[in-house]
Parts: structure tokens; C-alpha cells; sequence
């Protein structure tokens, strides 16, 4: 995939998010839209994963600890072939396995999550099992800033450089909202850099949005031998849409018809452009 193309792949992507939450009229629209370039670069760019090798034990593992955010994930992962998108008309639908966070019983889900602080310890777990089995794959993880506090993400990066994790690579979706408020008035985590290096993990922050720099990062580790990764990626919550961006009421706002329209065409002006 070009890079023109990986770029169109995002609009797409934003595109295919947004109608299938303004049909379900339910969904986490703005933190969706935050860490949909994240996903795009992983799936097109990074991970050794696709519908023919996902039992394969040599794949590379991706959990979404931030499960609310799992329209991303649907459009992303039904995109890449894991299922067909005609199974998200049913998104938020009685009896669909397309529900509000990620569920194994989705094609391409690792793992069950959603409580938040539970992604980032599975990997450990997941990485610890490759070290011991001299395995060669990689675990990658997306959180979510508001889940930061958690203590067992804490325990985690502990566990992580305690046992010199250089196969996992955490990334956070750093919006800087959550649904009361911005980070500093609910819970300040500040300054986060510092904390993760003092907890022994290696950490590069990128422009979350910029496609070239998450593909630099997230293909060039582990960045140092013996050290967990974690990239700090600055977001923009509702990003690419002008209404929703960094507006807390879009965190699982659903945009009304004319909204819906307002933001397609947003994004077709993005497209043209590119």
C-alpha cells in the first residue's frame, strides 16, 4: 500500500465508523476517530496478521485494551478481510456478536476487553509466553488515556520491564478527554514520559494523526534491547471531523442526519485534497 493510498485508507475508514454508529445510533465516536490512524497503520503497515494466518502461533498479537472504542477496530478489521461488512449492519443489534467492545466471538479479536486496565496485563502475559517459548512475534496493545489510572496497568509496566520486555509495544491514544472531562481535571497523569522511563519502559512520542511517524515508530523496535516500548501518540479526539473535534459531548455523541451529512462531506473535502 502506497502512501497516497494509506492516507485514503483513513478517510475510508472514518467514513465506514460513522455510518455504521449513526445506523446503530450508538457507538464512542470521538475516541474512535482519535486512534482510527493507529489502527490503519498497525493492520496496513506493522502487524504480521491477516484472516489466513490468525491461528498461525507465530502471528502477532494486537489486544485494544481501550475496548469502547471497538467501531474503529469493526471497520478496521472487516476492511482487512477478517469478515465481510455487511455483518456490521447489525452493530449494537440484540443477539449480534458486534456489540460495544471487542468479544473473541468476532474473527480477528484476540481477546475479550473493555474494562479498562485489563488489555495492557494480558500482553504481558502474552509476551512473557513468547520469551519463554523463544518465540519471534510481537504483542502490541492500544490504551486509552482515561484508563490510566488503573492500578493494574501500573503493576503491568512494572511486571513489563521486569522481566525485559522488548516484544511489547504499548501505544496510547493520547486525546486528553474523557467522558467527564479533560485528563487533568479528572485524574492528571502528568508527566507521563517520565513516569514510564522511571518504570524502566523505552518510550518515543509521535503525532498520532501523522501516518509516516506511527509507521517509523511502530516498525523500528524494540527501540532499546531488554526495554517495553510505548509510543505516546498526541490525538485529537472526534479528529477529522470540525464539530466533534476535542468536544467531550462526542465521546459517544451520535450525529443526527444533517450532523451525518455535515461530516461526510468533511471528509470527502479531506479526500480530494489528498
Amino acid at each position: 500500500m502506497t502512501d497516497k493510498e494509506l492516507k485514503l485508507k483513513s478517510v475510508f475508514l472514518r467514513k465506514n465508523l460513522l455510518k455504521y454508529i449513526y445506523k446503530a445510533k450508538a457507538g464512542h465516536t470521538g475516541g474512535s476517530l482519535s486512534c482510527v490512524d493507529i489502527l490503519n497503520v498497525l493492520y496496513n503497515r506493522v502487524l504480521n496478521v491477516d484472516p489466513s494466518n490468525f491461528k498461525n502461533p507465530n502471528r502477532d498479537r494486537y489486544i485494544q485494551s481501550k475496548g469502547h472504542c471497538v467501531e474503529a477496530l469493526f471497520v478496521t478489521l472487516s476492511d482487512r478481510g477478517f469478515f465481510p461488512e455487511s455483518d456490521l449492519e447489525t452493530l449494537c443489534q440484540y443477539q449480534s456478536h458486534y456489540i460495544g467492545h471487542p468479544t473473541k466471538k468476532v474473527n480477528g479479536v484476540e481477546q475479550n476487553t473493555g474494562a479498562l486496565g485489563h488489555g495492557l496485563p494480558i500482553c504481558v502475559g502474552e509476551a512473557i509466553a513468547a520469551k519463554l517459548d523463544k518465540k519471534e512475534h510481537r504483542i502490541f496493545t492500544l490504551l486509552g488515556d482515561g484508563e490510566l489510572p488503573e492500578g493494574s496497568n501500573w503493576e503491568a509496566f512494572l511486571s513489563a520491564s521486569h522481566y525485559k520486555l522488548d516484544n511489547l509495544y504499548a501505544i496510547l491514544d493520547n486525546n486528553k478527554q474523557q467522558i467527564t472531562g479533560s485528563n487533568q481535571e479528572v485524574m492528571n497523569t502528568d508527566s507521563l514520559r517520565d513516569k514510564l522511563e522511571a518504570f524502566g519502559w523505552s518510550v518515543r512520542e509521535v503525532d498520532g494523526h501523522n501516518l509516516a511517524d506511527l509507521d517509523e515508530a511502530l516498525n523500528n523496535g524494540p527501540f532499546e534491547a531488554g526495554k517495553p516500548n510505548f509510543i505516546i501518540a498526541h490525538t485529537i479526539k472526534g479528529k477529522g471531523i470540525s464539530y466533534m473535534e476535542r468536544v467531550l459531548k462526542w465521546h459517544h455523541g451520535v450525529p443526527s442526519p444533517e450532523q451525518y451529512d455535515l461530516a461526510l462531506s468533511e471528509l470527502d473535502a479531506t479526500e480530494a485534497l489528498i
